[in-house]
């Protein structure tokens, strides 16, 4: 089945680059459809250690540009998303023998100034005898100095930019794979198949931007036909998940013996989040997993620091994600830069935009480098806006989350606390969308255990192309730490049952009410 359109921008993945992209070209008038071949945020950009930082240790390689870029996104970020993006301090023990003081301190310097920093506190030295933060390390720890980063729940952020840019227009399809790419008359005729259901159509676009993340190399071999190529270095990142570790809000930033850091994170209130790995990757990227190596290396190196050491058998989650790294030919994985890269090749009669590397931090300045380069060849339209506007739910201050909290609740009298939290640091204010004209837990809908009730799940597919229960409980919520076995399985029953009403291709615009979405259960 062929469709007649032509689009101006036909964008290949669905991770926060290219959601990102999407948004950017949506709100400057460019016609754009973006295909992910499996869910919103699947592969890398859900596995990250949840950070918006500037990537103190990315200044030991000389990484000036990338650690200013993303040390000015980071307020950037948090006034345009103040639900999903909070401020966070980060506690760095000094350890005899690795870094000297000074030169860290230094490093913070530069931290502290190179980046446009307003409303982020500045470093501060600390005598861990006396600070909290001192409490669950081993007594050697006497100093630490004390810096600012932003947190962000990073699967969300790749689904807040879709929804922008479906709202603004754009054609979002999840489930959908590239098969094939021609060019006809100077333009792209791209094959796309539904995963769910087997069937194939075409489109037409100008331009493709290859944003497949993992898969970058294997969309230029395979859907546009050139053999060979190897641009980027895959690089495994592993996490593991423990039970609280400590009670301060601040997070920890561990120097390794082997050069390398790890961070241990205050994580969904009863959790704490160790990573990340960097270890070089070979195979499909749809096979990542952590291994035993990577989980025994990151309890050794996190007990080096804490009192009570972690053991293997206390993790209770753990994810790995692959760095699709531009391969600059850096020894270690680690040194290979963080930096991205963009292309563009004309050679095939139609242009088409590679996206190498990046980090999360910068999705939204690599989103207007790409734009500028579509501008070159399309024509530029618009002018750069995303600075600007906030995303889904995130139409209110940085600093006003707790209003924002109360606010609900005063309109929610029935809510407690820390599901009032968890549904506003989700969406915002687009937890009324979710609880609707709701006077009681009862009209949400069917109980699935914890705080998951039946209206979330429905405006989640509904509005936000969730399909299963992973989707849900593991990228839109991380419910999935809470529920059982048997509850997590009756999550995917019911939204298997969901799939044939909610089709999920546009999403991004439910505004039914609680009340009339949960009505039938």
């Amino acid at each position: 089945m062929a469709n007649d359109r032509i689009y101006d921008l036909f964008v290949i993945g669905g991770g926060i680059n290219g959601c990102g992209i999407a948004r950017d070209a949506a709100g400057r008038g460019y016609t754009v459809a973006l295909a992910e071949m499996n869910d919103l945020g699947s592969g890398t950009s859900s596995a990250s250690t949840k950070l918006i930082h500037g990537g103190l240790r990315y200044l030991e390689y000389y990484e000036f540009r990338l650690v200013r870029e993303a040390l000015m996104e980071r307020e950037v970020l948090w006034h345009n998303a103040p639900h999903i993006i909070r401020p966070m301090r980060f506690i760095l023990p000094l350890h005899k023998g690795l870094r000297p003081g000074w030169l860290i301190r230094l490093g913070l310097f530069l931290y502290d100034h190179i980046g446009g920093r307003e409303l982020l506190p500045p470093t501060r030295t600390l005598d861990m005898r006396s600070d909290p933060a001192g409490k669950p390390l081993k007594p050697v720890y006497r100093r630490a100095f004390e810096y600012s980063d932003c947190w962000v729940e990073d699967a969300r952020l790749v689904v807040l930019n879709a929804m922008s840019a479906a709202n603004k227009g754009a054609d979002i399809r999840t489930r959908t794979k590239v098969v094939g790419a021609r060019v006809e008359e100077g333009t792209w005729v791209l094959t796309l198949r539904d995963l769910e259901t087997g069937d194939e159509s075409e489109l037409r676009s100008r331009m493709v931007v290859n944003a497949a993340g993992p898969w970058v190399d294997h969309v230029i071999a395979e859907a546009l036909g050139h053999k060979d190529i190897h641009n980027v270095r895959l690089v495994k990142g592993s996490h593991i998940v423990i039970r609280k570790k400590f009670d301060d809000p601040r997070a920890y930033f561990f120097q390794n013996a082997d050069g390398r850091i790890i961070f241990a994170i205050p994580y969904e209130e009863d959790f704490t989040l160790i990573g990340t790995t960097d270890k070089d990757f070979k195979g499909d990227p749809a096979e990542v997993r952590i291994d035993r190596e990577e989980i025994e290396y990151l309890c050794t190196c996190a007990s080096e620091y804490f009192a009570e050491p972690v053991r293997i058998e206390d993790v209770v989650w753990s994810y790995s994600g692959l760095r699709p790294l531009f391969d600059d030919g850096a020894c270690k994985a680690q040194e290979a830069t963080r930096d991205y890269v963009l292309t563009v090749d004309a050679e095939a009669g139609a242009p088409v935009l590679h996206v190498f590397g990046g980090k999360i931090t910068t999705f939204r300045r690599l989103a207007e480098s790409a734009l500028e380069m579509v501008g070159e060849q399309l024509g530029v339209r618009g002018e750069p806006w995303t600075a600007r506007e906030p995303l889904p739910g995130g139409d209110f201050a940085p600093g006003e989350f707790e209003a924002a909290v109360s606010r609900t609740r005063r309109s929610y009298p029935f809510l407690e606390e820390k599901y009032a939290r968890r549904l506003v640091r989700l969406y915002g204010t687009r937890a009324r969308d979710i609880l609707g004209d709701a006077t009681g837990l009862e009209d949400l809908g069917r109980h699935f255990g914890a705080d998951v009730y039946e209206a979330e799940l429905r405006y989640l597919a509904e509005g936000e192309w969730a399909r299963t229960g992973e989707d849900i409980l593991w990228r839109r919520t991380k419910r999935g730490l809470r529920l059982t076995t048997d509850q997590a399985a009756t999550v995917e029953e019911f939204m298997r049952e969901l799939r044939p009403q909610a089709g999920g291709k546009r999403g991004g615009n439910s505004a039914t009410t609680a009340k009339r979405r949960a009505g039938a259960s």
